[in-house]
């Protein structure tokens, strides 16, 4: 099937310094993402075209939903689950509390219900201390992977098969675990090169063709299952960060964009940087989880 995308729209002008965390909740008829740096959640509801901005107290790399608008929130630090309605804390807990410079950045569910999320240093300096994590539904958290710079991803195969980030290396891995979450097996999958930016936030659409988005690239690559290139979309952003499918179909594809570390030139010609877009496509996405927890 021959991929077939329309022109990158775009659906707000967020002027995100670092945008990230896309989030599709069918029953909000909603996108949810963040920004980083200003510490901001978006709401924007597909329907009636309104926004709504939650400011959070600390850095926060993305958001899952568990049901209704119980959410919970990679933080720096600290995984927080909140009422977004009531802006109550419901739970939370501390991590990695011996390294202070870190946080969270990326974060997804996994076909079972599971919470998955990478950490790195939050001042993106080029040290492995970043690591893959997993929670279950008794919020219990289980280091998987460790010596990331900076973690991106994941995107799931199934429960067992993952692709996983380090932009700062340009590499995608591709994880097999066991039931226990041992890592059996861990290869290179895809390695960017210096021209095409680095690999950033990523998902798989229904026939497991990985959309990633290029960090100072300005588009957006599929690439099929032996890790062929097979579409493009270039976006008038030059720092194209995070995507994941929604809309009535699950046909759309909502991306992210950042301004960070970008120059006046670059402004000019990227003028839609940090903005939230919207693309429409003849294929269809994984229909993501919820987050399974007791709460």
């Amino acid at each position: 099937m021959v991929i077939k995308t329309t022109e990158p729209k775009v659906l707000l002008r967020s002027k995100c310094i670092l945008g990230e965390g896309t989030l599709w909740v069918k029953e909000h008829n909603t996108i949810y993402f963040v920004d980083i740096k200003k510490k901001k959640i978006y709401v924007f509801n597909v329907e009636s075209k309104k926004t709504k901005i939650i400011n959070v107290n600390k850095p926060i790399g993305f958001l899952a939903h568990i049901k209704k608008h119980n959410f919970i929130l990679g933080l720096q630090g600290e995984l927080r689950i909140v009422d977004l309605r009531l802006k109550k804390t419901i739970r939370s807990m501390d991590v990695e509390k011996n390294l202070p410079n870190n946080r969270i950045n990326d974060g997804k569910t996994d076909p079972s219900g599971r919470l998955w999320f990478g950490t790195m240093d939050n001042f993106e300096r080029s040290i492995n201390k970043g690591s893959l994590y997993c929670l279950d539904k008794n919020f219990k958290l289980h280091k998987v992977d460790k010596n990331y710079i900076i973690t991106n991803g994941p995107a799931f195969l199934n429960k067992e098969n993952f692709y996983h980030t380090d932009s700062r290396k340009k590499i995608i891995y591709k994880i097999k675990i066991d039931r226990n979450l041992n890592i059996l097996k861990k290869k290179i999958f895809i390695k960017f090169k210096y021209e095409e930016g680095s690999p950033d936030g990523m998902t798989l659409d229904s026939k497991n063709n990985l959309w990633v988005c290029h960090f100072n690239g300005a588009c957006i690559s599929v690439f099929n299952k032996k890790g062929k290139k097979i579409h493009r979309i270039n976006f008038p952003a030059k720092n194209i960060t995070n995507c994941t499918f929604g809309g009535k179909n699950h046909n759309e594809l909502f991306v992210s964009s950042a301004t960070k570390s970008m120059s006046r030139k670059d402004h000019n010609k990227f003028k839609y940087s940090g903005s939230l877009f919207s693309i429409k496509t003849n294929m269809k996405g994984n229909v993501s989880k919820s987050f399974k927890v007791k709460i």
